[in-house]
């Protein structure tokens, strides 16, 4: 069996998908099955079972022998979560239960990290791992990250193979469920069909126009081809990078949007909210020479391809992945 947590979520249904398509089919997924909507990403994939967040650890201790692997991709994504308990509690506190399991049963294991641990990139984004210790996140989803980022490289005991998977600005299909936390294209697309223009955050720094702020956006059908890769190499542990590698500016994506949906570009700029403007990241983008170099070597879709795909294929005729 192959367990997937957050498998109703964006990435982890996406996953899914991915593994059906190599006729992996034997699939237990691990969620808080309470959101209807959320629950549509799972619909017409092939499932052996589901199990309930909250059941899963004692689930691992009954059906050990039969696990292969486990992708660890459920959390509280919220950049604007301000509980940190509640973030602890079910980003790092539950990651050290499912590591624990991984170690006892020596299941090989893939978790999600994300680049929220970069802050404001002081040290750059290379995903070194004796620079996690330094890092400074800006909000408490990046730190409850970083926490476990930190925990996991002070344990003698791992499984025989992990791998954690610094998120960028991941977009695509099935996220139709996250509202605020969606990506900029969904919220782009929505914007753009409503009132036919895109709203973007001014820029508040002399050295950077508006619209010019750059992020390193990845096609989420990307993030799942990488997943695979680790899955059946299972070399090599470590914390690794997933972004494409290129920084783009906002501008970029917006025109990309216009163009997937035919329409004339139409963009203005608004001052980024207060509330956030100091915790506003101006420019990320992933080192990717460690992925590279243990071997993977697949081309990472261009955003303006990814961009097509997912207005043209998904959101224009209300699709899932």
């Amino acid at each position: 069996m192959i367990i997937v947590t957050g498998a109703a979520g964006f990435i982890g249904s996406c996953l899914v998908k991915k593994l059906n398509e190599e006729n992996f089919n034997n699939i237990v997924a691990v969620d808080d099955f309470s959101n209807e909507l959320k629950n549509k990403n799972l619909e017409g994939k092939r499932l052996y079972k589901r199990v309930e967040r909250k059941d899963f650890i004692q689930w691992i201790d009954e059906n050990q022998k039969e696990i292969e692997f486990i992708f660890h991709l459920g959390a509280r994504t919220d950049t604007t979560e301000f509980d940190k308990k509640l973030l602890w509690e079910l980003n790092t506190d539950y990651s050290k239960s499912v590591w624990n399991k991984c170690v006892e049963f020596q299941i090989p294991l893939v978790y999600a990290s994300s680049a929220a641990t970069y802050g404001a990139g002081e040290l750059g984004y290379n995903d070194d791992h004796d620079t996690i210790p330094e890092l400074k996140p800006l909000n408490a989803y990046g730190e409850s990250k970083n926490e476990f980022d930190k925990w996991v490289l002070h344990q003698n005991e791992k499984p025989f193979f992990w791998a954690g998977l610094k998120f960028f600005n991941v977009y695509g299909p099935n996220e139709y469920h996250k509202s605020r936390m969606a990506s900029v294209i969904w919220h782009s697309y929505h914007q753009i069909k409503s009132t036919e223009q895109m709203k973007l955050f001014r820029s508040h720094r002399e050295d950077i126009r508006d619209g010019e702020q750059q992020r390193d956006f990845i096609f989420v059908k990307d993030v799942t081809e990488v997943c695979y890769f680790l899955m059946r190499s299972r070399n090599n542990s470590g914390i690794y990078n997933l972004g494409s590698g290129k920084a783009r500016t906002f501008l970029d994506l917006t025109k990309a949007v216009f163009r997937a949906m035919d329409k004339r570009e139409n963009i203005v700029f608004v001052d980024t909210p207060a509330d956030i403007r100091d915790k506003y990241q101006y420019f990320t983008e992933a080192n990717m020479q460690k992925l590279k170099g243990i071997g993977y070597s697949v081309p990472f879709t261009d955003l303006e391809s990814g961009v097509e795909d997912y207005v043209k294929n998904y959101l224009l005729v209300n699709e899932y992945y």
